[in-house]
């Protein structure tokens, strides 16, 4: 596949580098995307948070055999009475990994628990609550039907089938899903490499003292955490001076050791031309500003070879800009397919917004319960770029479009939960 240009990209009707609405922006990333194609085998409990690079066929068939979906009795159907109760002869016992060896017969029936397998001669399970034992009689309520409570082998997966596709990313419930069928060790794409580093001559290290006007340098650290939650392996290059012969040497050196480089600062009014300079002469940018509020400067582009992503420097755009934009982009890069957004829904806001149409803006707030069930959501406060805390405090993303004014207390606004995202 022939990676697009950004002349390609730039013939579109609505490419505006210098102000990209934020679905076009993500539509236009989303064009520059090839997925990796290395991979590797690996032990599935290693294989968490990894992407499958190859489906997973069902060695057998799941359940493999017959078994039960409750405790209670195993008989044949056709020996209960459907407008009455009936009375059989309890012969034995089936229990999960102790199987009932014999058949059943006619006005027999055997005591199961769930997993059991249900003996040859049998088709139908009543459950416990419905029936009544004295002794070895067992007498079932009128009702039951012929069939119920019965799981078939190959029921839920059959041999042969695909369980697991290429592309799912493997949590839990696929790593318990696996070692169900036998599974030892599974396929998964090599993890994303990625590299950043932060800019500007007033930021410091932690753990250094600070000089007059400079200030702890915090983007690295919340997206070197958003990077690992992702899986990535990650290079962690520091602070570069804003010196143009420091970037060209930071810039070749990140694009030659990852696939992704980012990096915060530098990507505002003013500097933009000579982040832009640096990116023509090593790349391509094909986007530099995006109409949303926080995060306007946000450049993309190609490095080298690397996909680029500048971030701005406040902490909150550095934030809400890599969960709008490059988490996906990331994913789709690790070769997740499909990858799902993370959703959205309406709740009724409780305070007042200030917000100028034109652009989307991504304010945080806090979404709880209101007293009749419903959802609400307040802003966490004052929603400065550079208030960090919004974010710590906040659980999801109170999304105000492009043609949304002031929003006043009781509007149903657009919200999206943070809760296992950051």
């Amino acid at each position: 596949m022939t990676k697009p240009s950004i002349a390609e990209a730039s013939c579109a009707d609505d490419y505006d580098p210098n102000s990209m609405p934020v679905d076009k922006a993500r539509a236009f990333i989303h064009r520059f995307l090839e997925p990796l194609t290395a991979q590797l085998r690996v032990p599935i409990r290693d294989a968490l948070g990894r992407v499958l690079a190859s489906d997973v066929v069902s060695p057998v068939d799941v359940p493999s055999h017959r078994n039960s979906a409750m405790d209670g009795w195993a008989m044949r159907g056709a020996d209960l009475r459907p407008d009455a109760d009936t009375t059989l002869d309890e012969i034995g016992a089936s229990f999960a990994g102790r199987p009932y060896a014999a058949p059943v017969g006619t006005g027999q029936c055997v005591r199961i628990m769930t997993g059991g397998v249900v003996p040859e001669g049998a088709d139908t399970v009543v459950m416990q609550e419905r029936a009544k034992a004295r002794g070895t009689r067992v007498t079932f309520a009128a009702g039951a039907r012929t069939g119920q409570n019965v799981r078939h082998a190959g029921e839920d997966l059959k041999r042969g089938a695909v369980a697991l596709a290429k592309g799912r990313i493997v949590r839990p419930a696929e790593l318990g899903l696996l070692a169900s069928l036998g599974v030892g060790e599974v396929a998964v794409f090599r993890p994303l490499r990625v590299a950043f580093f932060s800019t500007g001559d007033e930021l410091k290290s932690v753990g250094t003292a600070l000089g007059e006007g400079e200030i702890y340098d915090s983007n690295r650290y919340t997206i070197h955490g958003m990077l690992r939650r992702l899986g990535c392996d990650v290079l962690d290059m520091g602070v570069v001076r804003d010196d143009p012969a420091l970037l060209e040497a930071a810039f070749r050196e990140a694009a030659a050791n990852a696939d992704v480089v980012i990096t915060s600062g530098g990507v505002s009014v003013g500097e933009a031309d000579f982040v832009k300079g640096l990116l023509g002469k090593l790349g391509e940018v094909v986007f530099w500003k995006i109409a949303m509020k926080p995060g306007r400067p946000l450049a993309y582009g190609r490095l080298q070879g690397a996909h680029f992503f500048g971030l701005p420097g406040n902490p909150v755009s550095v934030m809400v800009t890599f969960y709008q934009f490059v988490r996906e982009a990331l994913l789709r890069l690790m070769g997740a397919d499909p990858v799902m957004p993370f959703p959205t829904f309406p709740a009724t806001c409780t305070a007042r917004l200030k917000k100028a149409p034109g652009r989307t803006e991504f304010q945080r707030g806090v979404l709880s319960r209101g007293p009749d069930g419903g959802w609400t959501v307040a802003p966490t406060g004052d929603q400065g770029s550079g208030i960090l805390k919004s974010m710590s405090e906040a659980n999801c993303f109170i999304i105000l479009g492009d043609s949304v004014g002031n929003v006043e207390p009781g509007t149903v606004v657009e919200v999206q939960y943070l809760e296992g995202l950051v």
